[in-house]
């Protein structure tokens, strides 16, 4: 475990010793919250607020993530100044009269936060409905995804146009951490509603380009584009992007539709791509410097009108880390 010098500690131990500021860190430690979610929970001023806020990011506490005119605070996952104040949480009394008044006003929060998100679910309920009544199942789709990732534990898991979080709730148990990425805040709201009813804090959303993604080179070991590429008129480089951020050895699982004729689907919900075919994603998949280790077609065998399939690719990053003096060396798997 990394540790760090004595005056590192002395400036973290400082930026937590003052009492709004550690009520902020145990709130940020449950989940995203803006800065107005934190005044009204505090109950004070924008201004102090964002004071707080601003010497807890410079001690390394804390990150910051914005989504159009709103910013998004968390506490950082990663690194000794997060494991130490996470340690002091951990003493914290759970029975403090501050604390419980914020974690009261936290869940009011959360509740406006999970019926906005509703009304937004229920308004376009009936379009999702439509959709998938033209293929098998989201169960069965499901059962098949978990089955081929298999149960064998990974680090940090990638879901590219997470919509409402389903994949990060599906494959919670397989990963240590995840982070969703959405072009759209209002699928982002739905999937922080599901996270927080979850009590998910493993996994994180955020608001991205899937073409430009917002995230360092080699950094998953596990990437998921659920029902994503149709809509791009690039999957290919939607593709490539997905390599780019994957670990060497790291897997890559594409869940989409098969070649099909239903042309409504460009007019009535924005398809761009009618499908697509093995060797095209193969084909995308090796120029991106992936190999394709399984393929998997799914038919709607009890479908009485014209019906998708769904397909699932898998494939994987072929290199594998070798020894190699202080920096990262790679090499082909045999």
């Amino acid at each position: 475990m990394a540790k760090f010098d004595l005056e590192t500690m002395v400036e973290v131990l400082k930026a937590v010793g003052e009492p709004t500021r550690l009520r902020l860190i145990a709130l940020l430690s449950a989940g995203d919250l803006t800065v107005s979610d934190l005044t009204d929970i505090l109950g004070q001023s924008q201004p102090r607020i964002s004071r707080h806020l601003k010497l807890l990011s410079e001690a390394g506490l804390i990150d910051r993530y914005q989504e159009g005119a709103w910013a998004y605070f968390r506490l950082r996952d990663e690194g000794p100044p997060a494991r130490l104040v996470r340690q002091i949480l951990a003493h914290a009394s759970l029975e403090d009269s501050a604390l419980e008044r914020d974690v009261a006003r936290l869940a009011a929060v959360k509740q406006a936060r999970a019926e906005k998100a509703e009304a937004y679910f229920a308004q376009h309920a009936g379009e999702w409905d439509q959709m998938r009544r033209l293929h098998i199942s989201e169960a069965e789709v499901e059962e098949c995804l978990v089955s081929l990732i298999g149960d064998k534990p990974v680090q940090n898991m990638l879901d590219l146009g997470t919509g409402t979080g389903r994949m990060l709730l599906l494959l919670k148990d397989v990963y240590r951490r995840a982070v969703g990425i959405d072009a759209s805040r209002d699928m982002l709201a739905v999937a922080r509603a599901n996270l927080d009813a979850e009590g998910l804090t493993r996994a994180v959303v955020r608001l991205g380009d899937i073409l430009n993604l917002p995230l360092e080179s080699e950094d998953f070991d596990l990437v998921i584009i659920h029902q994503v590429l149709h809509f791009l008129e690039n999957p290919d480089a939607a593709i490539a992007e997905a390599a780019r951020v994957m670990r060497p050895g790291g897997r890559l699982a594409v869940i989409d539709f098969a070649p099909h004729d239903l042309e409504y689907l460009r007019a009535d919900h924005a398809h761009l791509r009618l499908g697509f075919s093995h060797q095209a994603m193969e084909d995308w998949m090796q120029e991106a410097g992936l190999d394709v280790e399984k393929v998997i077609d799914l038919p709607f065998a009890a479908a009485s009108e014209p019906s998708l399939t769904v397909t699932v690719w898998l494939a994987r990053d072929p290199r594998r880390l070798v020894a190699g003096g202080n920096e990262k060396t790679f090499a082909r798997s045999v």
